[in-house]
């Protein structure tokens, strides 16, 4: 079948959704648009309504509603703007600008109703419409103050959910248990939409840095089960990487079955990549012990991919070079590592592990030469060199140290990035 241009499918969700609408409304619905100048123009409610259709549409992985989201934004940015000013006499059609500007309409439109005044835009309304464009704007502080008064509950249901994950939103970095319970509140308004993908996905990430692992297990799942064909959930995915190397198995290894358990959501290609990823954002947070639980999966699943079994043997030896009974195997590894199978940031990673455990191998011979007592290996590096210092068991921050003074490791999200 040949492939609809990006026009002609936003059209064809429009007048679908709209045909939909006209067979299926509630009489309460043809109460209110009765003012309406002609039953031929849809109203502001029913084209949101499309809107929000191919949104959720996107949520469950649809590329083609995802590729006719933009055709069919602009079409409804041109019907909006040229409603009739009547049209915002109702309470109603404001909220359904409201939504829209949220949903990723033109905020233009917001504009519009605060210059027609209050002989059209009601008071109450007036927080709202102000609120949303100060969000949409980027004017974080000025939409809490809008916002921050408003009850998401009474509000309709898709609205009240939208309000709500733009509160939460705002609050987060300072009210992190409200910004929470809003996401609940928003999961529960919204079941099998756009806004409980949404809300779904940053909660996790919440619970991740509350430290509050139960949830952050539970809610990572649900998403993985349910939303794994989101066109978002590439960069969910990313993000669990980087929020699994907050959880240091080796002090919780019980933890680690939960996240076995959470990832055998995913297809064994993608569980793989996730590994990686956890695995080498490990290392550089300085968790020795679940960078080699990572790496360890990932090589269980790498099968005939040369370049995933040589990034997992590399994420295990670097892992290892800390721990004196494994150090010997460990640069072993490392030298018969296939250079050419490994990226730049990983080669990067490889000679920083190399040269850490060179200094960890020295302090013998330092010890020696100074007539000092056995003791555990201890090492602590420094931009300049190494001099004897901390416990082995803080090997793990000695790679960091290294790393960061060779600009070898990247930062977590930029490394997640590439």
């Amino acid at each position: 079948m040949k492939r609809l241009s990006l026009p002609l499918l936003a059209i064809s969700w429009l007048f679908a959704a709209d045909a939909a609408m006209g067979e299926n409304a509630a009489p309460s619905d043809a109460t209110v648009e009765q003012s309406a100048p002609s039953s031929t123009v849809p109203s502001p409610v029913q084209l949101v309504r499309t809107l929000h259709l191919m949104q959720d549409q996107i949520a469950i992985g649809s590329t083609e509603a995802h590729l006719g989201q933009r055709g069919l934004l602009a079409i409804l940015d041109d019907r909006f703007m040229n409603l009739e000013p009547e049209t915002w006499q109702s309470g109603k059609n404001v909220r359904a600008a409201v939504s829209f500007v949220l949903s990723g309409g033109n905020p233009g439109i917001l504009r519009k109703l605060l210059d027609l005044g209050s002989a059209t835009i009601t008071e109450n309304d007036r927080p709202l419409i102000e609120g949303a464009l100060a969000y949409v704007e980027g004017r974080e502080e000025t939409a809490q103050n809008s916002l921050a008064s408003l009850d998401p509950q009474s509000l309709p249901p898709t609205l009240g959910a939208q309000l709500a994950l733009v509160q939460a939103a705002l609050m987060v970095r300072k009210n992190v248990a409200k910004s929470d319970e809003l996401l609940d509140f928003v999961r529960l308004q919204a079941p099998g939409t756009l806004l409980e993908e949404a809300a779904l996905r940053r909660q996790v990430f919440v619970a991740s840095q509350t430290n509050n692992m139960v949830k952050f297990q539970s809610l990572a799942t649900d998403y993985l089960r349910r939303y794994r064909h989101s066109i978002y959930a590439g960069n969910f995915r990313q993000r669990l990487a980087s929020a699994l190397t907050r959880v240091d198995f080796g002090k919780e290894a019980s933890r680690f079955e939960g996240a076995v358990a959470m990832m055998s959501e995913l297809e064994p290609d993608a569980r793989r990549d996730l590994y990686l990823l956890a695995a080498r954002s490990s290392i550089e947070q300085g968790f020795t012990t679940s960078a080699r639980m990572m790496a360890d999966k990932a090589q269980e699943l790498a099968g005939s991919d040369r370049v995933s079994a040589a990034r997992a043997k590399l994420y295990r030896a670097a892992s290892l070079i800390t721990s004196p009974q494994a150090i010997d195997g460990a640069v072993n590894d490392l030298h018969g590592l296939d250079q050419s199978l490994l990226a730049e940031s990983d080669i990067d990673l490889l000679k920083s592990a190399l040269a850490m455990a060179a200094e960890i191998r020295r302090i013998p011979e330092i010890r020696s030469v100074q007539g000092g007592a056995e003791k555990p290996i201890q090492a602590t590096l420094t931009v300049e060199g190494s001099r004897a210092g901390a416990d082995s068991a803080q090997g793990l921050e000695k790679l960091q140290a290294l790393s960061k003074a060779r600009d070898a490791l990247s930062r977590v999200d930029r490394l997640i990035k590439n």
